[in-house]
């Protein structure tokens, strides 16, 4: 029940935001087939009209919007020549990949440095050690991605000529090649994330290190790394998950700036180019799908819950 729960909340967010995306579409002035094409006939514009699908009211133009949609029919993105139209789905093939993978690699990153580092942190709570990084992690985290990637893309590729300052390589292509064009932008996003992370892991260490069953697995005589990495951090992730989750969506706004700078050309590039050029149908369905990867991340973190930590079960049962 849970479950079926989470799916209708999901549903209804998904609703609400797709909607109010087409009403505030609706409210920007001027007309958005005079946009795309100001030296077009009124003929031509009342063809544009039709296959934006303003010419009908927001709630016609919504429901067949999300009809096609659920279809996999995400609309055209209309070039500058009339008559030239190009399938979303088709820009999203040669975009997505890229965003994906950045935030996939970003994500792995940032986890695999702050567990490590956040545990130990919290181990070793109120040391010199400890004051000294956590600290640091404090100014980091205030320093904004796109501030990062200006650095990197400046020192380390155009003053020390270490990597590429701008280009894609699939990974199919070469791995090598596409592991040093995605480098700078990774770090770029990871670096605030990591000091976010690892300060929450590290509070909920120390929280977690007070616990009646951590001072009896001690008291068996148990390893300090065994106590910390099998007793201490599953029930002291629950919240480090839960900000990775909502971070997801952080992440696709800072990849916007952040291919940008490197020359990408994802996602991020592709919603701004659309929203500059009111591409309504382009516009809804990338607002849509990244609403989806945000909200089930969200959802599927808060199942997670009673996998790594036996109290939420608990609590869930006396709910029942």
């Amino acid at each position: 029940m849970n479950v079926v729960r989470k799916i209708g909340q999901l549903i209804l967010v998904l609703f609400f935001i797709t909607f109010g995306v087409t009403l505030l579409m609706r409210l920007l002035p001027g007309d958005a087939a005079g946009t795309l094409f100001p030296y077009g006939t009124p003929e031509e514009l009342d063809q544009v009209r039709a296959l934006l699908g303003t010419d009908k009211n927001v709630f016609a133009y919504y429901f067949d919007w999300l009809w096609n949609f659920l279809h996999g029919d995400l609309g055209y993105y209309f070039a500058a020549t009339f008559g030239d139209t190009v399938k979303v789905t088709s820009m999203l093939a040669q975009t997505a990949p890229r965003t994906l993978l950045i935030m996939v690699y970003t994500m792995t990153f940032s986890i695999l440095v702050s567990i490590p580092l956040g545990v130990f942190l919290g181990y070793k709570s109120g040391s010199r050690t400890d004051k000294v990084i956590s600290n640091s992690l404090f100014t980091i985290s205030s320093v904004p991605s796109f501030a990062t990637g200006l650095f990197l893309s400046y020192f380390v590729a155009m003053t020390l000529n270490l990597v590429n300052p701008t280009g894609y390589i699939p990974l199919t292509e070469n791995v090598g090649e596409h592991f040093k064009s995605v480098l700078l932008p990774v770090v770029s996003l990871s670096i605030s994330l990591i000091a976010t992370f690892t300060r929450l892991l590290r509070s909920d260490v120390i929280s977690t290190l007070r616990e009646d069953f951590v001072t009896m697995a001690s008291s068996k005589g148990l390893s300090n790394r065994w106590i910390l990495f099998r007793h201490v951090l599953r029930p002291s992730s629950l919240t480090l998950l839960t900000i990775a989750a909502i971070n997801i969506g952080s992440l696709i706004g800072g990849a916007v700036i952040i291919e940008t700078i490197f020359g990408l050309n994802g996602v991020g590039m592709f919603l701004v180019s659309s929203i500059a050029g009111r591409q309504y149908l382009a516009v809804q369905s990338l607002v849509a799908l990244t609403a989806i990867v945000f909200v089930t991340a969200n959802v599927l973190v808060d199942l997670l819950y009673s996998v790594l930590d036996p109290r939420v079960r608990v609590q869930h049962g006396s709910q029942k």
